[in-house]
């Protein structure tokens, strides 16, 4: 057995729970016991108590039962060095292969996680941190179904970086789907706020991590013997164990001194050993290390500034020492059993690190620092490498720090971790940064900021506002920044007033315009635009002048076919200006411009019964999304509204599915947001359509999906599908009530649309039961702009809740009409309820065979949509139907080509 194994046997005494526990989760894991499983295996235990050897016996146990071993290590001095641990466990799998080879691996993830693992550089927009972590998750995935089975191990996880732990911990429950075990290890009174996670996540240790205990009397007699000898006395070893409390690390250190020194392990040296134990940690080990002399010292400073896995030459240059006299120093502090390593220097132990940092007098480690991102820089290790020193050193006005904590922020935003970026342009800030580039930092900072406090970034952008700004660009960037936030924020108002007042004084046309297609934009989304009739003219005016040659002029052509569809304008105004919007394309995934517009732009064709189209629209930009690792609200959107489409055809089950889909994303982005909004609206329709109503309410119940509405508009409109819910639970005073609140708030503003919002409708059914005439004047109204609107969906709809609020023959010419209507659009789910509706009132006045026909139509539409209720009511139409036959009339519906059966005068 060779030292090294030795050691770690004697380190592992009274390890046998431990051991046992990692032999079982290895059993499982490889099969023995069945179907391989994964999982996660976490240990605790202040420092000192054999963490770091546990976890090398995990990896030899592993590796001899032929798993692939992933391995990293936290290191208190790279806490801030975004995805270090990621890079650590996953970079050596691929960093190997030519890079044809790792773009086939990684395929449409490759420009996503890439940068992170510095796989390649940042080329694109910044994916979302959630967008990341799903790719980190794919490469993860990957990695453990192509070398099966896997163990990852993760040492001193409390000093890992937040964005690799906060991945590993949303991560680790899929373990127990894989065949991959997680293995972590941890001080648990150091784990930061960020990893909390780690502490209740569910392993084979129950909810609770395996604590590691100090060793009792008998097993350090029995380390200190291995070292010394076996004629240690008892009353020396129980010393041992007294002085060092149990701590195999500390007791392993003594030995070694005492073995050392040559002293004798008997009564007669016991007196020593609090002395000898106190220079193992400490200040005893800093005076220690001073003994080797102040060149020896500079070293350790280096080694302990520069972290974990230090090059001997980039250390020697820090401390400013030759090549000879550092490898000296080196050879010196490895017999102090300080440093480790030759190729590498480390330290024996991170409480050795810890203690030679905390030592280096404070100048002293500002300056370290200071040389340190310097050397790194000429060593070629790019900006990120030294901004993490940066960090750590006094602003002193240096223009070169800024530029490097710009270009690392960059990089790290880039890499998909924006609040890493948010951190470094706040100390370029500090540093400061001469005046002509301080509104470009607060930009910067903003752009950092955005995903994850938009209010702060509103802060960050109106203060780059007030600087002088020379380049046009920059400013307009701002600007269009500062709007976008305030819109996020729910502040649409001062979002539309922003690019409002740029708009007016902006001196080149170009420029102009833009910021007046913000303006349209912002406006069309506002729920208390002041005159909105007057917008849309100006609107009309512009729109009408130009001819699609840039993005620009495409958006504002956009905006134009949008605001037709909420003002009812006839279906074939809508398309024209749809189409000479889409006719060249508009981007989706740009982050200078924002995905509202395209949005718009697509599901126009869904309201104007083109849902085809529309769902065309909405694949490409689900596509460009995934495509730059936009998987938050951006995704979130897409999906949902993907799912609004196919429940406007009538694919209930598939929108459902999208909706919940969307909803889940929303709730990664956080909740009470924009997208949660349209999330629970979608959702709460297509339940209702599926006649669960009681799960549609209760949905509502856990989102708070009630009074106050966003200040937005939002498709569906919140507060009409509120209504809906009130009017599907027959609350209908309360139906009436909110439903006409929502007439009042649009009406005024043009927004009279039923095909975007069919208020009216469902008001006009709560009317019904309390003042019939005023819901069949409601009720007409919606069908004229039904009319004027020209979709065969919506005057179907309108058509059939006139009949059903009207009532006698009217009502069946109503309903005959209705289903007229419905079999030219593409709305099954409509179709489906007028038929049932037209078969129940023909039922109702006897003509029973076309009722018949009407109502097995009916079910069979329903049930092709998925709409559940709808089926259970037609089935209950035509058990009806059966007992008033008369004779003669056929028992199910008429073959094609004959004629239903007369109709009673």
């Amino acid at each position: 057995m060779t030292q090294r194994h030795r050691g770690n046997r004697r380190a592992l005494l009274e390890r046998e729970d431990e051991l046992a526990a990692v032999d079982e989760a290895l059993a499982e894991l490889t099969g023995d016991r069945g179907s391989p499983r994964g999982g996660l295996l976490a240990f605790a235990g202040p420092a000192g108590l054999g963490k770091t050897t546990l976890l090398a016996e995990v990896r030899r146990r592993a590796a001899a039962r032929g798993c692939a071993v992933l391995s990293a290590r936290g290191g208190d001095q790279e806490q801030q060095v975004a995805f270090h641990v990621a890079r650590q466990l996953l970079q050596p799998r691929l960093a190997g292969s030519p890079d044809p080879e790792i773009r086939a691996t990684l395929g449409s993830w490759y420009g996503i996680v890439g940068p992170a693992l510095g796989l390649c550089t940042a080329d694109g927009p910044a994916p979302d941190p959630q967008g990341l972590r799903d790719g980190l998750d794919w490469v993860l995935t990957h990695l453990t179904v192509q070398h099966a089975p896997v163990v990852l191990v993760l040492d001193d996880a409390h000093w890992a970086d937040p964005q690799s732990l906060n991945w590993l911990a949303a991560f680790a429950p899929r373990a127990d789907e894989l065949a991959l075990l997680i293995v972590v290890a941890y001080r648990p009174d150091e784990l930061p706020a960020g990893a909390e996670a780690f502490r209740g996540l569910p392993g084979r240790a129950g909810h609770r991590p395996i604590g590691l205990a100090p060793l009792t009397a008998d097993a350090i007699t029995e380390l200190v013997r291995d070292s010394v000898g076996a004629h240690a006395d008892d009353a020396f070893c129980r010393e041992c164990w007294a002085v060092t409390a149990g701590n195999p690390f500390e007791a392993v250190e003594l030995s070694v001194k005492v073995r050392d020194r040559g002293l004798r392990p008997d009564e007669t040296s016991t007196h020593l050993l609090r002395d000898l134990v106190a220079a193992v940690k400490g200040r005893g080990l800093i005076t220690r290390l001073e003994r080797l002399g102040p060149s020896t010292v500079r070293l350790a400073w280096a080694a302990a500034v520069l972290g974990t896995e230090t090059d001997p030459a980039l250390a020697a240059t820090v401390a400013g020492l030759g090549r000879e006299e550092a490898a000296d120093c080196a050879d010196r502090l490895r017999e102090a059993r300080i440093l480790t390593g030759s190729q590498t220097l480390g330290f024996v132990h991170p409480l050795i690190a810890t203690a030679v940092y905390r030592a280096i007098p404070d100048a002293v480690r500002v300056a370290l620092h200071g040389q340190a991102a310097w050397s790194v820089i000429d060593a070629g290790q790019g900006p990120t490498a030294a901004a993490r020193h940066l960090l750590e050193t006094h602003p002193e006005g240096d223009p070169w720090v800024v530029h490097q904590l710009r270009a690392a922020a960059r990089e790290t935003l880039r890499a998909g971790a924006p609040e890493a970026s948010r951190t470094l342009l706040a100390r370029a800030l500090r540093e400061p940064p001469p005046p002509e580039e301080r509104a470009a930092v607060l930009y910067e900072l903003g752009c950092s900021s955005q995903l994850l406090e938009p209010s702060t970034t509103v802060n960050h952008l109106r203060a780059a506002l007030e600087e002088p700004i020379d380049d046009p660009a920059l400013r307009d960037g701002i600007l269009f920044r500062l709007s976008q936030s305030l819109a996020h924020s729910d502040r649409m108002t001062e979002a539309a007033e922003l690019v409002t007042h740029a708009a007016r004084t902006a001196t080149d046309a170009r420029t102009r315009l833009r910021m007046q297609a913000e303006q349209f934009m912002w406006d069309a989304f506002r729920a208390d635009e002041p005159d909105s009739p007057s917008r849309s003219r100006r609107l009309t005016r512009l729109a009408d002048r130009l001819t699609g040659r840039d993005v620009t002029e495409r958006y504002i052509i956009a905006l134009r076919a949008w605001d037709a569809t909420l003002r009812g304008e006839h279906t074939s105004t809508v398309l024209r200006h749809a189409g000479r919007a889409l006719e060249a394309g508009l981007p989706w995934a740009d982050e200078n411009r924002g995905f509202e517009v395209p949005v718009l732009a697509a599901i126009t064709y869904m309201y104007a019964d083109q849902p085809e189209r529309a769902e065309e629209y909405f694949a490409t930009g689900i596509a460009d999304f995934e495509r730059q690792g936009w998987r938050g609200a951006h995704l979130s959107f897409g999906y949902l509204l993907l799912g609004y489409v196919r429940y406007r055809r009538g694919r209930l089950a598939e929108a459902e599915e999208l909706a919940r889909d969307g909803l889940r994303l929303a709730e990664r982005v956080g909740r009470v947001t924009p997208v949660q909004w349209y999330s629970v609206a979608v959702l709460i329709e297509i339940l209702l359509a599926r006649g669960r109503t009681a799960e549609a309410t209760a949905l509502a119940a856990e989102y708070s999906f009630q009074e106050p509405f966003p200040a937005t508009v939002t498709f569906p409109d919140a507060q009409a599908v509120h209504g809906e819910l009130l009017l599907a639970r027959g609350l209908y005073k309360e139906a009436a009530a909110e439903l006409s609140s929502v007439g009042r708030r649009l009406d005024p503003r043009g927004m009279r649309n039923p095909a975007w919002c069919p208020w009216q409708l469902d008001l006009a059914l709560a009317e019904s039961h309390d003042a019939p005439e005023r819901a069949e004047r409601t009720a007409l109204d919606a069908v004229a702009r039904a009319r004027q609107f020209g979709a065969a969906s919506t005057i179907g709809h309108s058509l059939r809740i006139a009949a059903e609020v009207i009532g006698d023959e009217r009502g069946l010419d109503l309903l005959a009409e209705s289903v007229a209507r419905l079999e030219t659009s593409p709305s099954a789910y409509q179709l489906a309820r007028a038929l049932v509706a037209h078969g129940s009132a023909l039922r109702r006045t006897g003509v029973l065979a076309e009722a018949a026909d009407r109502l097995h139509r009916g079910l069979e539409g329903a049930l092709r949509c998925g709409a559940d209720g709808l089926a259970d009511t037609a089935r209950r139409e035509l058990a009806l139907i059966a007992p008033l036959r008369p004779a003669g009339v056929p028992a199910t519906r008429p073959t094609a080509g004959k004629a239903p059966g007369p109709r009673p005068s």
